[in-house]
């Protein structure tokens, strides 16, 4: 035999990549060996708030980078610039046409009337010669567009969304009447590439070409159309777009035109997007936090099962930083496993999405891997977990041996070190920064914050009066009575972990169901009842008179409103040009595209004056403008301020004679500036009117108004309120549905910690139950108990989640989206009633089992 013989009981050698290790990662690595069979809780809900976060910011991105790579389809162009209420002029489009070639489109809202005399609201959309520039029309039969929509025979075509042939009992063949001109129809539209670019639409589109659209007469003076010029550059690169803009803009400085490039094809969408994904995110979040109580809870029961190992390891010296140094890698290295598998889950969604839904998504979906959205939401359950775990962890730093085998029976209360403490403020600050840099709206993330610890504070107080209040009070004659309020307060009672997750959970819930009764309150009832029945359009100034007698003689009882309307864009407040201002995210719409704007001699309805005075006769001659008092305040404006809007190509400065407060909901004629009479004198508009049954809505008769006024008055846009409000409503059901799938995950999670936290505490019921058993208390006296003290602590915390989240749901309704808050009695109490009964079904479901067996085996475990 060759070579040297070791002795037999010597321990093997250590491979030389362990022998490298940290003692303390060593012997963390080591006991991780023996499973993780007690964090299977710990690892669903940080997975689960993990894949929330990494789910909705990787859809966020994919939405983001399709609106990106895709902007050239969405826009039609490279670069487009859009003018309202009128066509450029040859000296503007001979300055468009020596940037780039330009395809031109035009849209409007139109009345479609069939030959047995239906009408309906149709988005049509005016093509030249070069449409598509970008992409495909698909329509049925398939066929060039540009054919289908020519004229033959002295008739023009028209390609029609299916929705409008089903409408009006058309087919390919028959013909429709636009401003009284026929058209016929050629094909069903099936899919247009700049669908998206034309935002969010009351009535299914219908496609002609241009020479068409001035046939049928419906482009007059002030008439609310929109041509767009799109621009195809040869060499498309940021420096390029950048470079024709500067032209653009320098050539035609007073223009008024509205800008959009590929990079950026839809600001509004972009941030539409951001801020959606921001809710989404703090619902998330809210998921994670949720679960970062059962990770403490977890931990608890983790550091009680080691504490043999703990003595051991103190005995022989190790000292207190060392063994928390020791389960702390441990539980951080469990931490990364579970946002392991969350992001794992969560950057697999974009792509599940793209397969399962392609065909329904209504914009593109490039699913990508995003690696800074999966770091934040690595990041994010990183910190949750080492927040929740520090101080679990840190309560057996200074106890000594014998103290810690005396904690199995009496847990000691003491206050954590002060290095614990500060690791723990570390990572709620590092949480809180990150909630508020990546924020879109910095002030929803401060809210959220405020109201997370608002709630986890309260939520202790809670526990803590009611295990103070059930050790005040007598003690019951009767066994199970007694059991049940010593249960509450005794020693290591699962009263605050209980209280804490299922009042979060109930919480949550009962607040998604008063927002969501409310809003669905709000579009299907209230709204409705008191809004204009009809809106009318694109009123010819010269028949406006006779269009009210129309309207007087169909309906004698309803009343007419009618007041001039034009649309312009502020260019300028005070002097700074509107680039140049950062309004407030709620505010910045009103600088994004142009505004429908009015002039009056009397204030409007639905309106009254807080600051100023409004224009006599005399005063009315002069360019004035009443402002919307919340915005003037948000943009910074007051009385005395000025105001500069491009209308029909011309800047008007305006000063602010007044504010006024706005009742929007209303749904009647009002505007956020309403000019002086001598502002706009003899500028070419047309009217709007409305039509407000006395009786509330009358469909019959509804569809009699808009039938005729289509035949009679062929260039009026007539649109139907519930038909307006049913295209909102089912756009809010949709995000609504969003948000409570995401919801979804936060209870859930609160579900799992509740089911954790009675987990924690089965080795002590189990030792209860066992030696009750014994002592000859019988299954249902047990059961009684601990459904009683289940009961008790689902009921108070039900009552807590019905007051915080009412409270909660009137801020996000009344504050927030500024609509009437009622309660939802139904919802909330439907949500106590599952929270009492969940706690009861859960906390006995993990004593049932060991109720059944003989006692004698779990005897000799103790």
């Amino acid at each position: 035999m060759h070579g040297t013989l070791s002795r037999p009981d010597s321990p093997p050698p250590r491979p030389a990549h362990q022998s490298r290790l940290p003692l303390t990662l060593r012997l963390a690595l080591r006991e991780l060996r023996g499973g993780l069979s007690g964090f299977r809780v710990f690892i669903a809900c940080i997975a689960l708030g993990v894949a929330a976060i990494s789910g909705v910011t990787s859809i966020a991105a994919s939405l983001s980078g399709g609106l990106g790579r895709e902007g050239r389809r969405i826009l039609g162009g490279d670069i487009t610039y859009s003018l309202i209420n009128r066509e450029a002029t040859p000296a503007e489009r001979a300055v468009l046409d020596g940037q780039a070639p330009v395809s031109e489109v035009a849209s409007l809202r139109a009345m479609a009337v069939a030959g047995d005399g239906g009408a309906a609201l149709v988005e049509l959309k005016a093509v030249d010669p070069s449409y598509p520039a970008v992409g495909t029309v698909e329509t049925d039969p398939q066929g060039p567009v540009q054919d289908l929509i020519a004229e033959r025979n002295g008739v023009y075509g028209a390609v029609a969304d299916p929705a409008l042939l089903t409408r009006l009992g058309l087919k390919p063949g028959d013909r429709v009447t636009l401003g009284g001109f026929p058209i016929e129809i050629r094909a069903a539209l099936v899919s247009e590439p700049d669908r998206i670019g034309s935002g969010i639409g009351f009535g299914p589109r219908l496609l002609i070409s241009l020479p068409a659209l001035r046939a049928t007469g419906l482009i007059q003076p002030g008439s609310l159309n929109r041509f767009t010029y799109r621009l195809q550059l040869p060499q498309a690169d940021d420096a390029r777009l950048t470079a024709v803009n500067a032209a653009v803009q320098k050539a035609l400085p007073e223009a008024g035109f509205e800008m959009r490039a590929r990079d950026n094809a839809d600001p509004r969408f972009a941030k539409g997007i951001e801020r959606f994904t921001q809710f989404l995110t703090l619902v998330g979040l809210t998921a994670l936090i949720v679960g970062g109580v059962g990770v403490a809870n977890a931990v608890r029961a983790f550091v009680d099962g080691k504490q043999g190992s703990i003595a051991t390891l103190k005995s022989v010296g190790a000292p207190g930083s060392q063994v928390v140094g020791l389960y702390l890698i441990q539980v951080m290295l469990i931490a990364a496993i579970s946002t392991a598998l969350g992001l794992a889950v969560g950057a697999a969604l974009p792509f599940l999405l793209d397969v399962a839904l392609r065909d329904q998504l209504p914009l593109p979906l490039n699913p990508e891997i995003a690696p800074a959205r999966l770091a934040l939401a690595a990041a994010y359950g990183l910190l949750t977990a080492l927040a929740f775990a520090i101080l679990p962890l840190g309560r057996a730093h200074d106890v000594s041996v014998a103290g810690l085998f005396r904690d199995a029976v009496d847990p000691a209360a003491r206050r954590p070190r002060w290095r614990y403490l500060a690791v723990l403020a570390a990572a709620l600050l590092a949480l809180a920064g990150l909630a508020l840099f990546t924020a879109f709206d910095r002030k929803v993330a401060l809210i959220f914050m405020a109201a997370a610890a608002l709630a986890f504070g309260a939520l202790r107080l809670v526990a803590a009066g009611l295990m103070a209040g059930a050790a005040r009070l007598p003690r019951p004659k009767g066994m199970v009575p007694r059991m049940a309020l010593a249960n509450l307060h005794r020693p290591g009672a699962l009263t605050p972990a209980v209280v804490l997750s299922l009042g979060l959970g109930t919480t949550l819930l009962v607040t998604l169901s008063a927002i969501d009764s409310n809003i669905t309150r709000a579009l299907e009832s209230t709204l409705p009842g008191r809004a204009p029945s009809l809106f009318f359009l694109d009123v010819p100034s010269r028949e406006a008179d006779s269009f009210s007698a129309f309207l007087g003689a169909h309906a004698p009882n309803a009343k007419i409103e009618r007041v001039p309307m034009m649309r312009g864009r502020i260019t300028a407040l005070d002097g700074v040009p509107a680039g140049q201002i950062k309004p407030p995210e709620d505010a910045a719409w009103v600088l994004d595209g142009d505004r429908g704007i009015t002039y009056a001699e009397t204030p409007p309805d639905g309106s009254s004056i807080v600051e100023g005075t409004w224009w006599n006769t005399e005063e009315a001659r002069q360019p004035l403008v009443s402002f919307d008092v919340e915005l003037a305040r948000a943009l910074g404006l007051k009385v005395g301020s000025t105001v500069t809007v491009n209308v029909l190509g011309r800047a008007i400065t305006a000063r602010v004679a007044n504010l006024r407060k706005i009742e929007w909901r209303s749904l009647g004629i009002n505007f956020v500036m309403v000019f002086s009479p001598g502002t706009f004198r003899g500028a070419p508009h047309a009217d709007l009117a409305t039509l407000t049954l006395p009786d509330g809505p009358d469909p019959k008769l509804e569809a009699e108004v808009v039938r005729d006024a289509a035949k009679a008055f062929p260039s009026v846009t007539s649109v139907r309120v519930k038909d307006a409000l049913e295209a909102v409503n089912d756009l809010v059901h949709k995000l609504v549905l969003a948000i409570r799938g995401a919801s979804v995950v936060a209870v859930l999670a609160s579900l799992l910690v509740l089911a954790g936290a009675l987990a924690a505490g089965h080795r002590a019921r189990l030792y209860d139950a066992v030696v009750l058993k014994v002592l000859g208390a019988t299954r249902m006296r047990l059961l009684s108990a601990y459904a009683l003290e289940y009961g008790a602590l689902g009921l108070i915390t039900a009552l807590f989640g019905i007051l915080a989240g009412s409270v909660a749901g009137w801020v996000i309704v009344a504050r927030v989206m500024r609509l009437d808050f009622a309660p939802d009695p139904v919802g909330a109490l439907a949500v106590a009633a599952f929270a009492v009964v969940f706690a009861v079904v859960v906390g006995l479901a993990g004593t049932w089992r060991i109720l059944g067996q003989r006692p004698a085996p779990y005897l000799r475990q103790f």
